[in-house]
């Protein structure tokens, strides 16, 4: 065997042993070798013998003696490594003031969960985990008549975050704890620190403007008691009366001047999907929010910049009551150019009868990409990548496919699907052949597929896609992969016709022959794979797809990874990306 061999199984194996704690693996450094090189198949005993031994030299190297043979021979691939590791968080501030770190997920159960509600959910779980903490899911369900609960919206929830690996210690829901905000706001009117508005919308609305007060703001503890009072009997309907906390008149944003806590909602046009009608006053999000914070302990609010302001209210409020307010860390917006992200346009298209299912390929809900088969870890190596950048992040669907696919390609294995399938006859094919193709091609320990193909009167036909025939060519030669070239001689709608040419790639590769896959005729299963427009492709799967189960992630060659969906008298999948 030439010196140059054993200098690439050398670095093949070097680099091996990086990727798992300074021992290289035999099978893994042989299914690399026969990658690069697949020439040596035909010498395979020989081939296997030196890897083996090569990789026992590797291996009596320590690790640190292993790194520095490559950052010498090969400085180029430890660069590349060293870039793919993972990127970790940044430390939370102040964390020694707390004897326990505590975060919170706190999703409106009124739509599904989608790709954006991911940066609040990993971050506030990655961050309780690296302080050994505590990670809370809190259901924000306090407004029956705009943001309307819908009670699978809770359950989706609860599946979503098991599916991405984010277990909660404790759960809350905010509609369970509305007479917990009632002794709050009772505590607030009685101190002087809120009171009971009963002036018309645009009124206030003047007044704030112009910073000045309004009448209910001064009135004495006992009306304002008297009012809340009203609230809650039903003498206030609907819109006629709102608490509000107290703030400082003058400050620059008006959104912050004594800021509304609880309004009257009709419980009868407007019932809970949980609590029905037992309650007509609920509060709005900042009182809820805030005060929940604080009494479960809280200690390290992420969130979206948009909260900015919302913080600033809450303040207020806390000096009121005499607490802390938590640390806050607010994150810049994260776009994905082409997901659809927005809550009220995904819900308009559910009523317009765009979408039928929360799984729909085109959406970006949590429930549409596990069915496509993209990856939690995938999702969450990209968020903790993007972190918690005040800065705006905008990012592709590809940036999150690029995470996938490195997930997913060591591991599935590969199959032919041939789309919207043709017949292709070849002639004069001089005898049988036996086409064994890896299932991956890193891995010839997982196995083959195998096809022989046995001409009749030298002839054998093969289903192909309906897009390889556009780019065959009269007289243009052809390689089928992995097993011979042919010639195509007429193009029919009915029926190409080819005649056989050789069997070497050596042969294909002089010719500039490109290579298309195949399925012989008579043989393979009906296909049909769900696209990410929520089309259907339709074509014809090789035999062995027979064994796959539900859930797996395979590629099919030159089409592209998909997810097994179902598998009956035809094999269902979603696309997941090229």
């Amino acid at each position: 065997m030439s010196n140059e061999t054993k200098k690439v199984i050398r670095k093949i194996a070097f680099l091996n042993a990086l990727q798992h704690e300074g021992k290289a693996r035999v099978q893994s450094v042989l299914g690399k070798l026969l990658a690069e090189r697949p020439s040596f198949k035909g010498r395979i005993k020989e081939i296997a013998s030196m890897v083996k031994q090569v990789v026992q030299e590797v291996n009596k190297l320590s690790l640190e003696e292993q790194r520095k043979t490559v950052k010498e021979k090969w400085p180029k691939a430890l660069v590349k490594e060293k870039a793919e590791v993972v990127k970790k968080l940044p430390p939370l501030p102040n964390v020694e003031k707390y004897e326990r770190v505590v975060t919170r997920f706190s999703p409106n159960p009124d739509c599904a969960l989608h790709l954006g509600s991911t940066r609040a959910i990993i971050l506030c779980y990655e961050y309780a985990k690296m302080y050994n903490g505590l990670f809370y899911l809190r259901f924000e369900d306090t407004d029956p008549r705009l943001k309307k609960s819908a009670l699978p919206f809770y359950d989706f929830a609860r599946e979503d975050l098991a599916w991405l690996g984010c277990k909660w210690d404790r759960e809350f829901i905010q509609s369970d704890r509305v007479l917990i905000y009632y002794e709050h706001a009772e505590k607030l009117l009685k101190e002087g620190h809120a009171y009971v508005c009963t002036c018309l919308r645009g009124e206030f609305r003047e007044k704030v403007a112009a910073r000045k007060p309004c009448p209910c703001r001064d009135l004495a503890s006992e009306e304002q008691l008297a009012r809340w009072k009203h609230m809650l009997d039903g003498t206030y309907e609907e819109g006629k009366a709102v608490v509000r906390i107290k703030t400082d008149m003058n400050h620059p944003n008006p959104a912050v001047r004594d800021w509304p806590a609880f309004r009257i909602i009709d419980a009868e046009k407007h019932p809970h999907p949980r609590v029905g009608s037992k309650y007509r006053v609920w509060p709005l999000y900042n009182f809820a929010c805030g005060v929940d914070d604080h009494l479960l302990g809280v200690t390290h609010i992420i969130r979206g910049k948009e909260h900015l302001t919302n913080q600033t209210r809450q303040e207020y409020m806390y000096q009121h009551f005499g607490w802390r307010y938590p640390e806050a860390i607010h994150y810049g917006r994260l776009k994905i150019t082409g997901a659809l992200l927005s809550k009220s346009k995904i819900l308009e298209g559910f009523r317009d009868g765009l979408f039928k299912r929360w799984d729909d390929p085109r959406l970006a809900t949590l429930a549409a990409l596990r069915r496509r088969g993209i990856t939690p870890e995938a999702i969450r190596r990209l968020i903790i990548d993007v972190g918690p950048k005040t800065a705006g992040v905008a990012l592709s669907w590809e940036n999150l496919y690029a995470y996938n696919r490195k997930i997913i390609d060591p591991a599935a294995n590969r199959y032919f699907f041939v789309r919207d399938p043709r017949e292709l006859r070849v002639k004069n094919v001089p005898s049988v052949f036996t086409a064994q193709i890896r299932l991956h091609p890193d891995h010839p320990e997982w196995g083959f597929r195998r096809f022989e193909i046995r001409p009749e009167n030298g002839e054998a036909s093969f289903w192909v896609s309906s897009d390889d025939v556009n780019n065959l060519g009269k007289g243009r030669t052809i390689r089928f992969m992995e097993l011979f070239n042919f010639r195509v001689e007429s193009i029919e709608k009915q029926l190409i016709e080819a005649v056989f040419h050789s069997e070497t790639y050596e042969e294909a590769k002089k010719l500039d022959a490109p290579l298309i896959h195949w399925i012989p005729v008579g043989t393979g299963i009906p296909c049909e794979v769900v696209m990410l427009d929520a089309s259907i492709a339709k074509g014809i799967l090789e035999e062995a797809c027979k064994k796959l189960r539900p859930d797996e992630a395979v590629q099919f060659e030159r089409f592209g990874f998909v997810r097994i969906d179902s598998l009956d008298k035809k094999l269902t999948a979603y696309f997941t990306h090229r």
